[in-house]
């Protein structure tokens, strides 16, 4: 039977990444828009590559589960790559938790049961390691079951819909880590990549709209004076997933430019 790869979510960093590491291998794609799930599936198809497409609501376990039935039924899980969620601007405050918080538990958690030599890559972002938590709540959301999250946010101020979402990442950083363990118990990895401002249709419309003053001040500070595009995430991807990459797993890799490295020299007054 053919490996297979997973991709959630057909966004900009989806597709790259997709192309980047699903030739050879049987990709399945899996998004919650069907319409456009459909479109990339027939692009794939017409270029070559064996796919199947799965519509799939990550904040919903159940939906999650008939995607990993499908992956069952098709052969062995080389790579999952989970790029599938929602920025300020796309949904409430409330649904980013649920689709960037909640379904980054939910897809580590429910392919855990076919996992084997797999490697997980979750994209995360920037935003998260800029997540103003203290060490006594990052050890709440850390700890929590999956159906607990909510709840387990506690007293921490979510503030606007930016902030709410920054939280997300950094809940997705720190539940990485902690599937590392379970998976490294089945031989698998996993390991998050935390992009800075991206060129994709996601994050052009973040420029665009309600945080562009915000996000051009940091590409105005970052060490790469540039934007980053959809193959910077997928090469960092494609070496996470390598055998080359064997002894990385549980933690966080930023590929942002040196924004991050930035932001905090100053905060320091450097």
């Amino acid at each position: 039977m053919p490996q297979v790869v997973v991709v959630t979510g057909v966004g900009g960093m989806g597709v790259a990444c997709a192309r980047r590491i699903g030739a050879g291998r049987h990709l399945v794609l899996a998004d919650f828009d069907g319409a456009k799930l459909a479109a990339v599936v027939d692009e794939f198809t017409a270029d070559g590559f064996t796919v199947t497409g799965q519509t799939t609501d990550v904040s919903d376990r159940a939906s999650v589960d008939a995607l990993v039935a499908v992956v069952r039924d098709l052969g062995p899980l080389r790579t999952l790559v989970h790029t599938a969620g929602l920025s300020p601007t796309q949904a409430t405050a409330e649904r980013v938790l649920e689709v960037d918080m909640l379904g980054t538990d939910h897809v580590l958690n429910a392919f855990l049961d076919v996992v084997d030599g797999t490697v997980a890559v979750c994209i995360a972002s920037m935003a998260g390691s800029m997540a103003n938590l203290s060490p006594e709540q990052e050890r709440r959301l850390t700890a929590a079951a999956t159906d607990g999250l909510i709840d387990a946010l506690g007293d921490i101020e979510l503030g606007d819909f930016g902030a709410t979402y920054g939280v997300a990442k950094r809940v997705n950083q720190l539940r990485v880590e902690k599937a590392a363990v379970a998976w490294g118990a089945r031989g698998g990895r996993v390991v998050s990549i935390s992009p800075g401002i991206i060129s994709t249709p996601m994050g052009r419309q973040e420029l665009d709209e309600g945080a562009g003053e915000q996000m051009q001040g940091m590409l105005d500070l970052s060490p790469v004076p540039r934007i980053g595009t959809a193959e910077d995430i997928a090469a960092a991807v494609q070496w996470l997933a390598s055998p080359e990459a064997s002894f990385v797993s549980g933690c966080d890799l930023r590929v942002d430019g040196g924004v991050v490295a930035a932001i905090h020299g100053l905060m320091a007054g450097g």
